[in-house]
């Protein structure tokens, strides 16, 4: 038997917001502007700052301070989480894989985790840097790979992000939508061997890169500070891309696409969202909790996929045998996919 997710936990910051209240804070002053952010099915965003202090002058050093605080608060947050829903204790951990793009800290995330949550020292560890919102994919499927390689093992994913201290003010298309949509969230999964007989098993993996669109989604430095790259062309690339991940992931496993009982796709945006239901062909409620998901978070890029799975396995309580296919965008263009059964 294949590893299978056991448990998926997650954490935001503790100030919530309203979109009017984000456009505010940006300084924007434009009815355009404002209609994006209230437009974009986003009703609340949560962000690792506080209301009454918040300034737009902030130098690199304080959005760095920002992501290290940030990054470890909610990520031990969603890791108690995940281990109290999977019933095992944090010294039952051997690998702990932890993904993220909003910042860059050394020694690692992983490492300073170890030391504020108390893990085991020998504990193995992978930091997984600059896939974007696609990332939790392949960090799932890097605590995949060694659990396949040390059975009975116990592995643990964390997606982390504070795009909130990556945020950049200007006039441009891109940056307005980014800052009309990016948020701060944390999710970690526990993943197990045979032991274990709850959650999905991860069948199967498929990737595509498309180099040919680098420039298309990322981040650019600009006097030290991230400022996003969302190209206005990516929802019409993410469907094409993406069926043809989904026909090669499913003809490999001989399966259809209507054999797949549960979709739990990226929340990248309304209109990303919108398109990859019409490009696959799926009916609103095939979509609804990646809709969920951004109307009550926005897109808070890596984590964002496992905040979909978390909901799935909450609310439609999946039965033994269904499938399910996990699917996420990174830059590159890159498209990441897992084929789950439950």
């Amino acid at each position: 038997m294949n590893p299978r997710i056991i448990s998926v936990g997650t954490a935001n910051p503790p100030h919530k917001f309203t979109q009017e209240e984000i456009y505010n804070l940006c300084g924007y002053q434009s009815e355009k502007i404002k209609s994006i952010f209230l437009n974009s099915d986003i009703q609340t965003r949560h962000l690792y700052i506080d209301r009454r202090e918040f300034g737009l002058n902030e130098t690199v050093d304080q959005l760095n301070q920002r992501y290290r605080q940030g990054s470890q608060e909610i990520a031990s947050s969603a890791i108690c989480d995940s281990m109290k829903k999977a019933g095992i204790g944090l010294s039952q951990l051997d690998f702990i894989a932890v993904v993220s793009c909003t910042g860059y800290l050394c020694p690692g995330l992983s490492s300073l985790l170890v030391k504020r949550m108390g893990l085991r020292t020998d504990v193995q560890q992978a930091n997984i840097l600059g896939m974007g919102c696609g990332g939790a994919m392949p960090g799932l499927q890097r605590v995949f790979d060694y659990l396949k390689a040390h059975p009975g093992k116990t592995g643990l994913l964390v997606a982390v992000e504070i795009c909130s201290a990556a945020y950049f003010i200007d006039g441009s298309l891109e940056t307005i939508v980014g800052n009309a949509i990016c948020a701060d969230g944390a999710a970690a999964a526990v993943l197990g061997n045979t032991s274990f007989d709850s959650g999905p098993e991860i069948i199967d993996f498929e990737s595509r890169i498309c180099p040919e669109h680098l420039d298309k989604v990322g981040f650019s430095q600009v006097e030290g500070k991230l400022r996003i790259i969302l190209h206005k062309d990516i929802p019409d690339l993410a469907g094409p891309v993406s069926n043809q991940v989904i026909s090669t992931l499913l003809a490999r496993n001989e399966l259809k696409k209507e054999q797949i009982n549960h979709w739990i796709l990226h929340s990248g945006g309304r209109k990303v969202i919108d398109r990859m239901q019409n490009d696959l062909g799926l009916r609103p409620e095939q979509v609804k909790h990646t809709k969920v998901v951004l109307r009550n978070f926005g897109n808070m890029s890596s984590p964002t996929v496992l905040f979909v799975l978390r909901e799935v396995m909450q609310k439609e309580n999946p039965q033994k045998g269904e499938c399910g296919l996990m699917l996420a965008l990174g830059p590159g263009l890159s498209v990441e996919a897992a084929l789950l059964r439950w």
